[in-house]
């Protein structure tokens, strides 16, 4: 009897699982999931020469393909949302920049529609409760301290969907809406803060769980006032988000993060904003104008870094061969331990039997062929299915 149309069988590749990397491995695609055991006689796919890894999980993203999650229409989102499917990014939530509090509690409603209808994972609110010393490309004059009433507004606005606010937790009402957050299962994340190292662990210990993209937007490391990438990278509790386009972060620091933190607290991410996957020109983030120049964002106006143009399959890229982190290292940064912290490991970030059908298959060079979600091919590998 011939296999079902819905199954396949990937074999060849060398197959990176969370118990270790398996050579001339296979993974086997029921429909939307991946089984244990074939159908018979199921269709094979030979993909020698290649990596399979499971599909990226991006918690942290403004947009992509000339489309702005913060102020797009729900056709501009999806198709942003397209584009980072095509880069391998299966798993993708959507961050929002410093708006007007009923501005983006708008968003908020917009967003959680398409967050439970399966195309995002849910919602990323960066600002307005951020610090004015460190605010980056977010407008100061809409910034707030973090009064725990506000967050509560945009937590019911996204009606169980938001999944991480960014938060300078030193400004007044920052520790008490830590610990609203945590109670609601809310990801708190530390960034765009002026914190001292003190005043981190205080908001760690109240529930803390995230470091909003390491290094950046924030006092840098001292040897006599420690900062907060000090208690950051030093607690167990934390995860660190890296930005690793080459511009965000020196090589460095971004090894000097994988040391001190280790590859299970490392979560990979994008920070893209509509220029991702689109290229250079003139683009809004938020209110304010930005330039991308030779694939860098910045603000038209004090030239400060504004998101990036990166993609995950370029992060992973140079991860392996640039930073020369070890594979199964970067598998874990880029789509088990965000899957973790959004509550969803138990359907994305590892290729497990039951789970989504969710992988990319890069070649030999770790440059990205294919990309499968829920076991539809968004990017087809050029090779020749064995009948």
């Amino acid at each position: 009897m011939a296999g079902r149309a819905d199954s396949t069988v990937l074999t060849g590749a060398r197959v990176v699982l969370p118990t270790g990397i398996v050579e001339d491995g296979r993974v086997i695609v029921e429909g939307t999931r991946i089984a244990g055991s074939p159908a018979q006689d199921a269709p094979t796919l030979d993909l020698s020469g290649h990596w399979i890894v499971p599909g990226f999980v991006d918690m942290h993203n403004h947009g992509g393909g000339g489309a702005s999650f913060t102020s797009g229409t729900v056709e501009d989102v999806l198709h942003g949302v397209r584009t980072h499917r095509e880069h391998g990014t299966t798993t993708l939530v959507a961050s929002t920049v410093t708006g007007e509090m009923d501005f983006l509690a708008e968003r908020a409603g917009i967003l959680s529609e398409l967050v439970e209808q399966g195309d995002l994972a849910g919602i990323h609110f960066e600002g307005p409760f951020i610090s004015p010393c460190r605010k980056g490309a977010h407008s100061e004059a809409l910034l707030r301290d973090p009064d725990p009433a506000e967050v509560r507004k945009l937590m019911d606005a996204a009606r169980g969907t938001a999944r991480m606010f960014t938060l300078a937790t030193e400004l007044p009402g920052g520790i008490e809406s830590v610990r609203l957050l945590a109670e609601h299962g809310v990801i708190a994340a530390i960034g765009h803060t002026d914190a001292t190292y003190e005043q981190t662990v205080e908001a760690i210990d109240a529930g803390a769980t995230v470091a909003t993209h390491l290094y950046n937007a924030m006092p840098g490391l001292g040897h006599r006032a420690p900062g907060p990438i000090a208690a950051l990278l030093e607690d167990e509790r934390i995860t660190v988000e890296l930005i690793n386009d080459g511009t965000h972060l020196h090589p460095a620091a971004l090894e000097l993060a994988y040391h001190h933190a280790g590859a299970h607290r490392v979560a990979l991410i994008t920070d893209a904003m509509d220029a991702a996957g689109f290229g250079d020109g003139q683009y809004q983030l938020g209110p304010l104008a930005v330039e991308v120049k030779e694939g860098v964002a910045r603000l038209v106006e004090g030239g400060s870094i504004a998101g990036s143009t990166l993609t995950l399959d370029t992060a992973f890229h140079r991860a392996v061969t640039i930073d020369r982190i070890p594979v199964g290292d970067v598998v874990q940064s880029i789509s088990a331990n965000p899957a973790r912290l959004l509550g969803v490991y138990d359907r994305v970030g590892s290729l497990e039997p039951g789970k989504d059908a969710d992988l990319v298959v890069l070649d030999a060079d770790f440059t990205l062929r294919g990309v499968m979600r829920k076991g539809e091919w968004i990017v087809r590998p050029a090779v020749v299915a064995a009948v």
